[in-house]
């Protein structure tokens, strides 16, 4: 008990000492994960859509050229940003980009470096989901806006899109929650987030547990509202399950509402023997 006690002594220290600093850090992470995510899930949607532009053996050459070139490049930054942790990624976009210059070219931002980094790793993910998404749609619905005279474009924006989305949100939720945790590794370029705080903390301090037990619980913290926000929209998105089923015969509430043609033309459907013996 008396560590437990002691913890909360160091923690209570932590806070007093370091509580704007943690919340600054908090700050941070969140807003560049916003970002990020955001951006992430337009560079996803546009690679997503390149690749699932139909290429037919009637097309010219040229197009079938720039599509497959187009589609190799997308599969290349895909495998890569996906193969490599994002630590390296940063240290690759933020000093690499001085080292091959000697200097002459290198972020004045750090935001601006830390968000390029986050973006372009979650769009990588995110290409995937995008496909994954607009394939999952029944193939029946293009076909359908085909049929009615609708462009690809059209199609796209209007009868694919609106239904991928739906399916695709769980999974642009676990990036955003995912982008809050790997943030974290944004310390490697001096990026000021909630983990920087905490080594800051601790090298001065040297309490790195008690630091540690307020990471753990900001993260988790964080993370368990954006789940409760996600999964809130997800419902708002499938809408009211509350609907009541008409229980009238249709025939009998369309009756009277059909219009016979005028007797005697080629459209008349009356039937001719019913209608002598009427006469009759």
């Amino acid at each position: 008990m008396n560590r437990f006690a002691q913890l909360f002594t160091d923690i209570a220290a932590l806070l007093d000492r370091y509580g704007g600093a943690y919340l600054d850090g908090v700050k941070n992470t969140l807003l560049l994960a916003l970002i990020a995510t955001v951006l992430g899930c337009l560079i996803g949607l546009i690679c997503g859509i390149l690749n699932t532009i139909p290429v037919t053996p009637r097309d010219n050459p040229f197009k079938r050229f720039v599509l497959k070139l187009i589609r190799v490049l997308v599969r290349v930054y895909v495998e890569v940003f996906r193969g490599t942790p994002m630590v390296l990624q940063a240290v690759f976009v933020y000093y690499g980009l001085p080292y091959f210059t000697n200097n002459a070219t290198r972020f004045e931002s750090v935001w601006a470096a830390a968000i390029l980094v986050v973006s372009i790793n979650t769009g990588a993910y995110m290409a995937e989901s995008v496909r994954g998404g607009i394939i999952s749609i029944d193939p029946g619905q293009t076909e359908g806006a085909k049929a009615i005279g609708m462009t690809h474009f059209q199609t796209m924006l209007y009868v694919i899109l609106p239904q991928a989305f739906r399916n695709i949100l769980p999974q642009i939720g676990n990036n955003f929650i995912i982008n809050i945790k790997d943030t974290s590794v944004m310390f490697i370029i001096s990026f000021t987030e909630f983990f920087a705080v905490h080594r800051s903390a601790v090298g001065a301090t040297y309490l790195y547990f008690p630091s540690a037990v307020v990471e753990m619980a900001g993260y988790l913290c964080m993370t368990l509202i954006a789940s409760f926000l996600l999964r809130l929209a997800e419902k708002r998105m499938d809408g009211d399950d509350s609907y009541e089923l008409t229980n009238a015969d249709q025939l009998v509430m369309a009756a009277g509402t059909y219009s016979y043609p005028i007797k005697g033309s080629p459209f008349d459907e009356q039937n001719r023997e019913v209608n002598r013996e009427d006469r009759a």
